[in-house]
């Protein structure tokens, strides 16, 4: 059964064949959406075995859900969206082990004992969410979703120096935000 070449990105064979529990079709759907859900955890992750975790998570999720994929939108739009909930959870569920992270010239050691723990994964997520248009596609794509300056130039169609220019003022500006949150 060959499900990866379709034209025109057509997934309902392979979604028909994995609600009704078709290994075969499950196995096609996780090895093409693999590699890139993986790249979009890696940008949260190094750790082995947090990655397979999330990503088994995730896909478990995908499984258990599939029937209820209405044919709107992107397929893939709608595995990133779950596996990306899945990391969510698992980094909720597991922020005792999470290592504050430093955004440019704020140093751990500049933060107070109180405020430590005071922002968690979806506060910065939601910072992300307020940025301009084209400041957060540009972020999200190169920070979240891994993509490099030339696939987002192309993607956005603008030039491999403005989404650099993009990505640089997003940074920026989170900064900001992440200091005025900080210090509350």
């Amino acid at each position: 059964m060959k499900f990866l070449k379709r034209k025109n990105n057509d997934y309902r064979e392979l979604v028909q064949k994995c609600a009704s529990n078709d290994r075969k079709a499950q196995e096609a759907l996780y090895k093409e959406f693999f590699p890139v859900m993986e790249r979009m955890i890696r940008r949260h992750t190094t750790d082995k075995d947090q990655l397979i975790d999330i990503l088994n998570n995730g896909f478990l999720k995908v499984f258990q859900k599939i029937e209820f994929y209405s044919f709107q939108g992107s397929f893939e739009g709608w595995i990133r969206k779950i596996i990306y909930h899945s990391m969510c959870d698992y980094f909720r569920k597991h922020s005792k082990d999470i290592r504050f992270m430093v955004f440019g010239d704020i140093q751990p050691d500049t933060v107070s004992g109180k405020n430590q723990h005071k922002l968690h994964f979806q506060d910065l997520m939601r910072m992300v969410d307020t940025l301009p248009e084209r400041h957060h596609k540009v972020f999200y794509m190169y920070a979240i979703e891994g993509y490099k300056h030339q696939e987002i130039g192309d993607a956005l169609k603008i030039s491999v120096n403005t989404s650099k220019w993009y990505l640089s003022e997003a940074r920026k500006k989170l900064q900001q935000n992440f200091k005025a949150e900080l210090y509350i």
